[in-house]
């Protein structure tokens, strides 16, 4: 079975977008994240933003299949009336790693179940609209050590395999006086079995995740 390692998350933090429904106004923003101590701060500053509104309606989604996690709060809305919704779009538009969150400034007039179900979907499809969509990959990390002799061999398994270094040094071994090579790279998480392979069976090489 085929690894899966790219998603579809979105390039930066929306712009604001605004929904009219009988005199509520609901606010629609959305923000790329990576883990769920991002959402409080993110909430709090909207809260500062809108001190009016009454409620911040709220969905999320982190990582991809098997591991999704995701949340979906209705923020004192009639149940499923709000975070659903919204995280209904999230799924429609295949997005991951992401943020939705809708404030509403109450008009006066009661929407009703369905309405306020509309209102909520139709905001966070709008916000969606307004964003860019790109497609990320899911890329592991390897540290590789070896003595400096050994460097043509290590460098030309890195260019064969077009692995993305991401940082370079030496070190001199206490006990032999020699350099030492250091090298941290990335590579797709679908090629990373078969790259760590490459290098964990070359003489004098160790490698390892990182």
């Amino acid at each position: 079975m085929e690894i899966k390692d790219n998603y579809q998350t979105i390039a930066s933090t929306s712009e604001e977008v605004l929904y009219k429904e009988k005199s509520s106004k609901f606010f629609g923003y959305a923000y790329p994240i990576t883990s769920e101590e991002e959402v409080k701060p993110i909430i709090e500053t909207l809260k500062k933003q809108h001190p009016n509104a009454v409620h911040y309606c709220y969905a999320y989604q982190l990582g991809i299949e098997p591991t999704v996690s995701y949340r979906a709060n209705d923020d004192g809305e009639p149940s499923n009336t709000a975070g659903m919704p919204i995280y209904g779009q999230i799924q429609s538009f295949n997005v991951t790693n992401i943020l939705i969150v809708i404030v509403r400034i109450y008009g006066g007039i009661k929407l009703g179940v369905g309405g306020l179900i509309a209102a909520y979907r139709t905001t966070a499809q709008m916000t969606l609209e307004v964003c860019e969509i790109i497609k990320k990959t899911i890329d592991v990390r390897f540290l590789i050590s070896f003595d400096y002799k050994n460097m043509n061999k290590v460098m030309r398994v890195i260019k064969e395999k077009k692995l993305e270094i991401i940082s370079q040094e030496m070190e001199i071994n206490e006990v032999s006086g020699l350099p030492i090579g250091k090298i941290t790279v990335q590579v797709r998480k679908k090629n990373a079995e078969m790259v760590f392979d490459i290098f964990d069976s070359m003489f004098e090489i160790d490698v390892k995740s990182c």
